[in-house]
């Protein structure tokens, strides 16, 4: 029999999630034994052109990593959707829009002056600026549009499931293969990690006072001479955002005694991950003077959209910033090109 087809495509993100598929090292063997990898631009000589090819529905299954910024992954997308029977929003990007979403806070013209005009060490006495379109002496060739917003995956396409991470470790990768191509297919829109939160497979967990934690100072990794691996990262000061983060990583960040910033996504039936976050560390505070608090919040806070956001802006209630003014709902799942 014909093995399933399945394919892997990157759109605006760093990399690592094409990082974490070879870092399956020997299981992409099983991998291989199983499917067809028909296209993967990253790895091998794949190109459009193969995909177009395809029949409707011929792939199996398609993991999309990154955030949609551009206009060809805008179109690669539709591609692959169309292609594939199956599509998974692969990482945290893909997810809830991740770190390229951060770029919502300020507009597209921003971002075009700050690169182009105003940045430091910046030299472009001509102010070009890239253009769609580039033709001469009759030789020419067509950029990417650059679009005002950062698009999570479901903004631009129907998703199927969803496979959370900064970037996900190889044992839910190949645990998410392996499902999806069994057929015993979980509901529609699942998330493919677990349920619980990560402090339920946190070492630590059982570290945290019986009384509650109550914190007098918020502090950053830095900041604290001495990080104890025996306790706590919450009792000790640090912003870690296990108790409303989805589990599944197995807590790596933490065994290297860093924080947890939230990579792994909200809880099931969480709409707005960022406004849970802060709601959640607000709630930590061992003050009920106004002004007491405002000084704990803003000292050991001072970013709190890179705190709370890191990963999520698009996908929250913000919706990102379009030109100074916050998107209303009707342009949340539209594309929003630069005139």
């Amino acid at each position: 029999m014909e093995k399933p087809k399945i394919a892997f495509y990157w759109c605006a993100s760093c990399g690592g999630c094409e990082e974490a598929v070879v870092d399956l090292a020997e299981d992409i063997l099983a991998v291989t034994e199983k499917a067809d990898i028909v296209f993967w631009p990253v790895a091998m000589d794949f190109k459009r052109s193969d995909v177009e090819q395809m029949a409707d529905k011929e792939i199996r299954v398609s993991f999309i990593n990154g955030a949609v910024r551009l206009s060809e992954q805008e179109e690669m997308v539709h591609l692959l959707r169309r292609k594939s029977q199956l599509i998974v929003a692969f990482g945290a990007c893909a997810q809830m829009g991740g770190i390229p979403g951060l770029a919502n806070a300020v507009s597209r013209d921003e971002i075009i002056n700050y690169y182009y005009h105003s940045g430091p060490m910046l030299v472009n006495p001509e102010q070009t600026e890239p253009q769609p379109e580039y033709v001469e002496q009759k030789l020419g060739f067509d950029l990417p549009v650059f679009y005002e917003r950062v698009r999570a995956l479901d903004q631009v396409v129907e998703v199927d499931y969803y496979l959370p991470g900064c970037a996900p470790t190889p044992g839910i990768i190949a645990a998410a293969v392996f499902t999806l191509l069994s057929g015993e297919l979980p509901p529609k829109g699942s998330v493919l990690a677990s349920s619980k939160s990560l402090c339920e497979e946190c070492e630590l967990n059982s570290t945290k006072p019986d009384e509650g934690i109550r914190i007098k100072q918020f502090k950053r990794p830095p900041e604290v001479d001495r990080i104890d691996p025996n306790q706590c990262l919450l009792v000790q000061g640090l912003i870690c955002l296990g108790p409303v983060t989805r589990g599944g990583c197995g807590a790596l960040c933490i065994k290297g005694n860093m924080p947890c910033t939230g990579c792994f996504g909200p809880l099931d039936g969480v709409r707005d991950f960022g406004a849970t976050a802060l709601s959640f560390i607000a709630s930590l505070v061992d003050s009920n003077d106004p002004e007491e608090i405002e000084r704990i919040l803003n000292r050991g806070i001072p970013d709190p959209l890179g705190a709370f956001y890191l990963y999520s802006l698009p996908k929250s209630m913000l919706y990102g910033r379009i030109n100074g003014k916050t998107a209303p709902e009707d342009m949340r799942d539209t594309a929003i090109e630069h005139q």
